[in-house]
């Protein structure tokens, strides 16, 4: 028979391991230095919160290798901290989801599930066939591509330029001062009235 349901008879589903209780005293089983040994970073206190790598103050692996040059670099586009990434899509893609005559923009393919959000640009690559006329607009298009849609008598119109890294950046030119001709002008007047005075007498006479 199954013993009554009282308040002094309720025990847990799964028994109850008591914690280990440290620094108790030397018969407790974990007094003393309570099993973290005798000295050192180990037996303070947040020793177990140090980050991955950590090697005691010392300079890390990961820091003491050789680096690649240029990949920290702004200048290093599109490599390094300051990367840009584009979205890539398949003409494939397009053909398989829009019919012929759509228009297909950014919004477009978000909602036909070619794209998650409207944060990365979008650059359309020439993968596939594209047999429908669409007019796409996107943010860049490589060659093939471009080619291939106005092949099928569609329009393809790029949001973003591409930039040609022939085209240098010229510098300004200083302009030059005008002061030393002036003087020279005002230098040269009083002479060319010098001349005219000296022979204005011999006419005369």
């Amino acid at each position: 028979m199954a013993e009554e349901l009282n308040l002094h008879t309720l025990k847990p589903a799964q028994e109850r391991k008591d914690r280990k209780r440290v620094g108790r005293g030397l018969g407790s089983g974990k007094g003393r230095y309570s099993g973290r040994g005798i000295n050192g970073q180990k037996s303070r206190a947040g020793s177990k919160k140090m980050p991955a790598g950590f090697e005691g103050g010392q300079m890390p692996l990961d820091m003491r290798a050789p680096k690649l040059r240029g990949n920290t670099s702004a200048d290093a586009m599109p490599i390094g901290p300051f990367r840009t990434y584009s979205q890539p899509i398949n003409l494939r893609d397009l053909d398989r989801v829009f019919a012929d005559g759509d228009t297909v923009n950014i919004e477009a393919m978000v909602e036909k599930g070619l794209l998650k959000n409207t944060k990365a640009d979008v650059k359309v690559l020439g993968t596939g066939d594209l047999k429908k006329k669409l007019s796409v607009t996107a943010h860049s298009f490589s060659a093939s591509a471009r080619e291939k849609i106005t092949a099928a008598g569609g329009s393809a119109t790029a949001l973003k330029e591409p930039k040609d890294p022939r085209k240098k950046k010229s510098k300004a030119k200083k302009p030059v001062a005008d002061e030393p001709e002036t003087e020279a002008a005002e230098s040269d007047e009083p002479v060319a009235e010098a001349e005219t005075e000296t022979e204005a007498p011999a006419e005369e006479e």
